[in-house]
Parts: C-alpha cells; structure tokens; sequence
C-alpha cells in the first residue's frame, strides 16, 4: 500500500483530508502535526486521538517550536515586522517552517505522496507546494479540499455521512494556532464589513485590572520579563503571552493582496507579539542611528512581504538577515509596557545605549555640545542648495514676466 504524509491540524479540512486519503483514495495515511508553539500537552493529545479515529495509521508530533523561532521571529522582531502595518505574520511566517518539515518527515518515510488541506483560493496552496516541489520534487502532492472546490458546508456532511462527531459550530471558524498568533477566518472574514464575534476568538478576555510589565531585550531578543530570566526566548514568548492573552490584547483584522492576486481578509489575536515587537520599535528608535532605521524600514518590509509569500528559502532572505542582526548589536535594555483590557501602551525604556543623552543636549530647552553660532553656520550650509535653486528660479520667473 502506498504511503501519504499529511499535513494534519485536526481540524475541519485535514480531519475531511484523512478519511478521504484512506477510505476513498486507499493510501496509508501518516498524519503529522507541525507544533510551532501554539498547542498544550492536552490539545496534543486531543488531536492525535483525533488522527486515529479518522484513520491515520501513524501520528507524528513534530515539534519545532525553538527552529521556528531561530529561522524565522528573531528575524521577524529585529525588522519590527507587520504585514500592511497591521498583521505579525501569525500563521504565513509559520507555513513554511511547517511545510520544512513534513517534507523532511515523508523523507524519513519513504512517503509516495504528501498531503495538505489548503483550500483553491487562499496563500498556503502556494506556501507548502512550493517548499515541497523544492524539498521533495519526486513526492506527488495531494490537495482534496482544492481539487474537489470544496465548501466548508459540504466538508461538514461528509464528516457527518462517516460518523465523525465533532464541534461543527466551532468548526466553521478556521483557527491556527502559534507561538506568534492564531489566526481566525470565518463567514465574517469573507466580507468587507463584519467585524469578528466576540465568540470567534480562542482567548476571552478575563483580565480587568491594569498590569504593568517590564521586557528585557538583549542584542534585539526578548531574554526576560520582569523578574524572569529565560534561556530561550520562546519561554520568555510563551511566558509574556500568558500574562498579556488574558486582557484580549493583539487582535485585529488583517486586509491584503494574496500570492494569487484576489484580497484576503484574515482575524487574529497576537498579544505577545504585537507586545513585543511595539516595544522593541520602541528600544531601537532610542538606541539606533536614523539611518539604521530607516534602512531597516526598506528592508524588513521587503522582507516580510518575501516571507508571507513563502520565500523564506530564497537566498536573499539570508543577505537580509545578516544586515538585520548587525543592527541589533546595541538594542539591549529594559521596556516598560502597561497592559489593559483591548489595548497596551508602551511606557518607556532604560538602555545604557541609550542616544537620547543630556551629556548633549536636551530637545527643545537647552545644548552643550555645540553654539549658537555653530548652528547658525550649520543652518546656512544645510539649506544652501534648497536657498540657490529658489533665488535661481525665482530670477528666472522674473524675467519672463
């Protein structure tokens, strides 16, 4: 019997994709689930008991929680990254990771086919194919919910025509779950104009009362909030998400143009990283230079846009990556946020590279480094370009009045 990898969540689309691999298409199913830090123990075992009853013959949990952050968020942190402005690259930046190791996992398997349960008309048919037909170009990939245009409403039945009992009103919110956001689509998100029910979000809010919280960066990377101090910064992520998921901070809706060229419209909730990468924002603008970030604004736009459409293998990606990590050599300090019911506010920083020193000069009230005439001379030079075209010109309108 021919063996198949599938790329499983235990949600409504894989939990359709593994009935239909092994009972219809007669292939022998291995599902694996691509954990990048957004399930507990009993979530995890809750799908892999999932995988069994549609028919898996072998359930794999792949953690790559620690590769996720080392390949991907640092980088996504250094470069301040949000997608239109708005959206932490939640569930596009982990894709590829994902679709890295189902490729590797079929490898170790001998697989003849892979899986996935991408829709027609969404971003991550591009994301995983891509990465496959690179990493495993003779391993022919399957995609059910996009070969038979198949609606979330005719994915239910089948489920129901094969006995499967599961929370099917849950099940018409499609959510993907991170260490750096879960994602909600809905009915809601096919539309222009309605926002998210309050329902449609897998963390209620259960905080009321105002928290302040101090995050501790060194060369660019969250190692500690408040008291603690981790070895990774995962735990320092995961730990902050705790404190800051509760007051139902970070979510939003994302608009944008998709890798097919049709808009998308996408929910999701990100508290620890919209925290993070405000506050980070927020410690690079005191201790970097303005023309570090400025060249750090080109170029991480251009490098999440890259990332979000599955490139992350593209070798530039890796020339980026080493321009962004040279410049965090210097954001090390403390960041004061306050954390409260929809919102946060980041408060202020601490930093011995700190560049807004009164050993120079005070904005606005008072200089030491430098006179009154030095300024006078610097004005006139600064300005003697922008003054000689204006007087030129201005010459020339005259004389053709």
């Amino acid at each position: 019997m021919k063996k198949v990898v599938l790329a499983f969540s235990g949600g409504l689309d894989t939990s359709y994709c593994a009935i239909y691999l092994a009972q219809e298409l007669g292939l022998e199913v291995y599902t694996a689930i691509v954990d990048t830090g957004g399930f507990s123990a009993d979530e995890l075992e809750d799908i892999k008991r999932r995988a069994y009853a549609m028919g898996s013959k072998k359930h794999t949990h792949l953690d790559e929680t620690e590769n996720f952050y080392n390949s991907c968020i640092r980088f996504l942190v250094f470069g301040n990254v949000l997608k239109n402005n708005v959206y932490p690259l939640s569930v596009s930046a982990e894709r590829v990771t994902q679709a890295l190791a189902i490729a590797n996992y079929a490898k170790t398997i001998d697989a003849d086919y892979v899986a996935h349960g991408s829709t027609g008309a969404g971003n991550d048919q591009v994301r995983f194919d891509m990465i496959f037909q690179a990493i495993i170009p003779e391993v022919e990939i399957i995609t059910p919910i996009r070969d038979k245009k198949l609606s979330r409403e005719e994915e239910i039945e089948y489920l129901k025509q094969h006995g499967v009992e599961m929370d099917f009103k849950k099940a018409q919110y499609s959510i993907n779950k991170g260490i750096w956001g879960t994602s909600v689509g809905g009915k809601e998100t096919l539309t222009s104009h309605l926002p998210l029910p309050e329902e449609a979000y897998p963390t209620p809010l259960s905080k009321q009362e105002p928290e302040r919280v101090t995050l501790h960066f060194t060369k660019g990377e969250l190692t500690g909030v408040n008291d603690h101090t981790f070895e990774h910064p995962v735990q320092a992520i995961q730990h902050l998400q705790e404190l800051a998921a509760p007051f139902a901070i970070g979510r939003d809706i994302h608009v944008g143009d998709t890798i097919i060229g049709i808009k998308g419209r996408v929910g999701f909730e990100a508290a620890a990283p919209m925290v993070i990468i405000k506050a980070h924002h927020t410690l690079e603008k005191h201790v970097l230079t303005k023309w570090q970030l400025y060249w750090k604004d080109q170029l991480s736009v251009w490098y999440g846009n890259w990332l979000h459409e599955g490139q992350l293998l593209d070798p530039t990606m890796r020339d980026i990556e080493a321009f962004l990590e040279s410049t965090q050599q210097n954001v090390t300090g403390k960041v004061h946020v306050l954390l409260a019911p929809y919102r946060f506010q980041v408060e202020g920083i601490e930093s011995v590279h700190d560049l807004m020193s009164n050993k120079f000069g005070t904005y606005g009230e008072m200089n030491r480094a430098w006179t009154s005439d030095d300024v006078k001379g610097f004005a006139k030079i600064f300005g003697n370009q922008s003054k000689m075209y204006h007087s030129i010109n201005n010459e020339a309108a005259w004389a053709t009045d």
